[in-house]
């Protein structure tokens, strides 16, 4: 059987690593913040019509605000409905942060960090899986990541607010192709500087 047969999930994800799965119409996909303070990237993608995908402008504009919290609806760029938060034990998450790529490392923390592995070669590397590139790569949800808009209307990149066993819990609204990656970045805080596993339950 594969991920995507398998009525019941419950996945480890090393530190650093990629994850995908489809997870069905009505399923619950929970996701565990394990170590504390670790940002899990993820993108959504309509599982018959990966054309359709997570949405960050039409998710904001639909609930009036910038940050994620149970009941919130994750928007489709066809302001259609991917999945609902529905549980939320961290208290926000973030939707403006953006992907860390090597090239972001190098201009943000120097040429030394291009080597470094990257939220966007995880998402190129199991999007290859489901047969999408780098035209399929779009803004990105950061989950338990913690991204304050200061006054002057800059954001940071600060210390998390969440902690070992925080979760939050999306239903999917359709066939969603969830990929994620589990962060590695390791030259700002939204990992406390050292990356963890997450687990990804599907009930």
């Amino acid at each position: 059987m594969t991920l995507t047969d398998t009525p019941v999930l419950d996945v480890t994800v090393p530190a650093r690593a990629p994850w995908s799965a489809i997870v069905r119409a009505g399923q619950e996909l929970t996701i565990t913040d394990l170590g504390g303070n670790q940002a899990v990237d993820c993108l959504l993608y309509d599982a018959h019509d990966t054309a359709v995908r997570y949405s960050a402008p039409d998710t904001v504009h639909a609930q009036g605000g910038i940050f994620l919290t149970t009941g919130s609806v994750l928007m489709s760029n066809e302001h259609t409905p991917l999945m609902t938060v529905v549980a939320d034990t961290c208290g926000r998450h973030d939707t403006v942060g953006g992907a860390c790529s090597k090239e972001s490392n190098t201009l943000r923390y120097g040429h030394h960090t291009y080597s470094q592995h990257a939220c966007v070669e995880n998402f190129l590397i199991e999007g290859g899986r489901h047969g999408l590139g780098k035209r399929d790569l779009v803004s990105n949800i950061n989950w338990f990541m913690n991204v304050p808009v200061e006054p002057d209307g800059t954001l940071g990149i600060v210390d998390g607010i969440s902690a070992p066993g925080l979760a939050v819990t999306l239903r999917a609204e359709t066939d969603v192709l969830v990929l994620v990656s589990n962060c590695p970045q390791i030259n700002n805080p939204c990992n406390g500087f050292d990356p963890t596993p997450v687990r990804m339950t599907v009930r």
